[in-house]
Formats: structure tokens, C-alpha cells, sequence
């Protein structure tokens, strides 16, 4: 069973760690450069962990490495033939299709693997033959910088009705936003338009529950990408996925015609009347005209899988290429980083908050009096 750790908090690796034994335990450290402060701390931490079990010599022999940097998994005691390498100019949100993806190889299976990566490769085939009119990432595009540049609607809803693919809205946050999120143009200049919209999402039916209420009814209006496939895995349990189905189709539907004023009167005319069924019924108005598309497939496979992550990674180059953004970098994570370095040895009360801002030094204050 594969178990992923990234976050630096120390209860997400410790509640990993917890029901694993030492003995059996393959760690695969996944980091380009090697330097990651959230990978590399974690990958200490489960290296102290088997060292203490097994002894400290044997830890290495429990670690593989995805890295282009040689040099420094060597250094980390990883022999060269348990390094998986990669060239250096492939960003992160784009390298699951190689070497980093052998943690969902192991998890897949070799057959299902190759599945995901011909579904991604159909997708490329797809983007680069298809003319524009008929071209799934460049008209997913397009839609997108209408509704962002054109209308200015600001955020984008991703609305999976696959429990499977509830992690979904997360992993196309950081391919959008990190990809689209700038403010510069290739060239040095300050865009002249919004850049890429704020991404986010959750699964069907939970998001029905949860925000749909303001996605139908409130004064923004957000776009929405429904996925859904038309048959489920659990056959003894169709009746469920029919229901996911209707429901999927019944959100779009209620988006795109909404409900009229006199419709709402008539449903509740039987019980109401006067102003109080004219008050009641405007709670009852859908204004519709509410814009989605929905991607439908005929059942939720690692082939199809590789076709929507291949499709949303060329639909968000197409963005950045009109944007006239360089889609490949991220030097927006860079400043909290290195501010976090200069504070690191300030929050172990090693080094004082002097020259810090009011703001950060008042919260450094916070945090030592209560670490004791």
C-alpha cells in the first residue's frame, strides 16, 4: 500500500508513520533538486525513524530517489542504481508522466500505469492535430479567458461527481494557479489583464451541500466544470450511480435555465398568496444563464484519467500562451520561503524578531511564550 507525505507538520508524517513498520517500508523521495525544505525534512524524519529500528548503516537501503540532482542523492547515502532520474526543466505539476509517477505505478499496477500514460499521450495527439474549433484544450481555454478576462468572473469551480476523484479540485488548483498565476508577462511587463482565476472545488454530491447554494443563487457568478461518467465501478450498486448522474445533470441544467419568478408564484400559489406569496416566491428565483460545461465519459479508467490531466495541462498552456505568461515557473512560492528560512531559528528562540515588522515580531511573541 503506497502512503504519500508532503505537508511539514509533523502530524501528517507521524500519523503515517504510526501502523507502518520499519522492516518493510520503502520510502520513495520524490524532489527534483534534491532541496525541497518540506521533502527533505520528512525524508529525514523517516530516516531517523527506520535508523532507530533497524540501525542507522541499513536506513539507506529503504530509500529510492526521483531527483535530476545526482550529486545530492548520492550525498544522501542513495546509491545511483536507486535513483530514478529526470531532466531538470520539468516542473513539478507536470511530472507525473515520468519518473516521479512511480509511486502511482506501484500503487496501479504496471498495466493500469500505462493506460493512464496512453490516455495522456491521446490527449497530446488530440491537442496537437484537432483544429481549434474541434480542440478540447484550446476551446476549454478559450471558455475560460471569456469568463475571466471577458466577464470578469473570478473564480472556477472543478465539480467531479467521482468520489475517486475527490482530490481532483486540489491537483488542478496547484496546475492552474501556480502555473497562471502571475503577474508578468514573459517580456518583464505588467499584465494588462487579470491573470489566471482562483480554482477550487469538491466532489458531488458533497459540494450540493456545502456551496452550490451561493454558486445558484448568489451575486457572483462562478463558472463550473462538471465531470461525470456514465457508468459506475459498483454494479451492485447502479442505482447509486444513477442517482450521482441525475444529479450532476440536474445542476447544470438548473444552472443554464434557471427558475422564472412565475414559475416560483406557481409552486407555491396552493399555500400562499398576496404579498406573502410574492415575498416567498423571489426566495424561490433561480436568474439562471449561469455558465458550465460538463466533461462526461463513459466510466472513471486510468486511460481516461491520463486524458483529463493531459487535458487540463494543455488548456492551461493555452491560457498562459494567450496570456502572454510564462506558464513554467512559480517564482510566487519564492519570497515565503525564504522569509520562512530567516524565521526559523526566530520561532526556536535562537535569534531575536529584531527588524521585523510590528505584525510578525507581535506574532513571534505569541508563539515562544507559549512553546515554553
Amino acid at each position: 500500500r503506497c502512503h504519500f507525505v508532503s505537508n511539514v507538520d509533523a502530524a501528517h508524517v507521524n500519523d503515517i508513520l504510526l501502523p507502518l513498520k520499519p522492516e518493510t517500508a520503502l520510502v520513495i523521495v520524490a524532489s527534483k533538486t534534491f532541496t525541497t525544505i518540506e521533502t527533505m525534512t520528512n525524508a529525514d524524519t523517516v530516516r531517523r525513524w527506520i535508523g532507530e529500528s533497524l540501525g542507522h548503516n541499513d536506513a539507506g537501503s529503504h530509500f529510492v530517489a526521483l531527483s535530476s540532482a545526482g550529486e545530492r542523492t548520492s550525498s544522501y547515502g542513495i546509491g545511483r542504481e536507486r535513483v530514478f532520474g529526470f531532466e531538470d526543466w520539468v516542473g513539478g505539476r507536470y511530472s507525473v508522466w515520468g519518473p516521479i509517477g512511480l509511486s502511482l505505478m506501484i500503487a496501479i499496477g504496471p498495466e493500469a500505469f500505462r493506460a493512464f500514460l496512453s490516455g495522456g499521450h491521446a490527449m497530446d495527439l488530440h491537442f496537437r492535430a484537432a483544429p481549434p474549433s474541434q480542440n478540447m484544450p484550446v476551446m476549454l481555454a478559450l471558455t475560460g479567458l471569456w469568463h475571466n478576462q471577458g466577464l470578469g468572473y473570478a473564480t472556477r469551480a472543478i465539480l467531479p461527481y467521482e468520489q475517486r476523484l475527490s482530490r481532483l479540485p486540489a491537483y488542478l488548483q496547484q496546475l492552474e494557479m501556480e502555473s497562471n498565476g502571475k503577474g508578468v508577462s514573459v517580456n518583464g511587463s505588467g499584465l494588462p489583464v487579470h491573470s489566471g482565476p482562483v480554482v477550487w472545488g469538491e466532489p458531488g454530491t458533497n459540494g450540493q451541500h456545502a456551496f452550490f447554494q451561493l454558486i445558484h443563487q448568489g451575486t457572483r457568478v462562478i463558472p463550473c466544470e462538471f465531470m461525470i461518467g456514465a457508468v459506475g465501478h459498483e454494479e451492485e450498486l447502479a442505482h447509486q450511480h444513477r442517482l450521482l448522474v441525475a444529479n450532476c445533470l440536474a445542476q447544470s441544467e438548473a444552472l443554464m435555465l434557471g427558475r422564472s419568478l412565475a414559475e416560483a408564484k406557481a409552486l407555491l400559489a396552493d399555500s400562499l398568496s398576496g404579498e406573502e406569496l410574492d415575498r416567498q416566491a423571489r426566495h424561490r428565483v433561480f436568474s439562471g444563464n449561469r455558465p458550465s460545461t460538463t466533461l462526461a465519459y463513459p466510466r472513471l479508467t486510468p486511460l481516461v484519467l491520463g486524458q483529463i490531466l493531459a487535458l487540463y495541462e494543455h488548456r492551461v498552456f493555452v491560457e498562459g500562451a494567450m496570456l502572454g505568461i510564462n506558464s513554467f515557473d512559480q517564482w510566487g512560492v519564492e519570497l515565503g520561503k525564504a522569509l520562512a528560512k530567516d524565521l526559523e531559528p526566530v520561532v526556536a528562540g535562537e535569534a531575536d524578531a529584531g527588524g521585523k515588522d510590528a505584525s510578525t515580531a507581535q506574532l513571534v511573541s505569541f508563539v515562544l511564550r507559549h512553546a515554553g
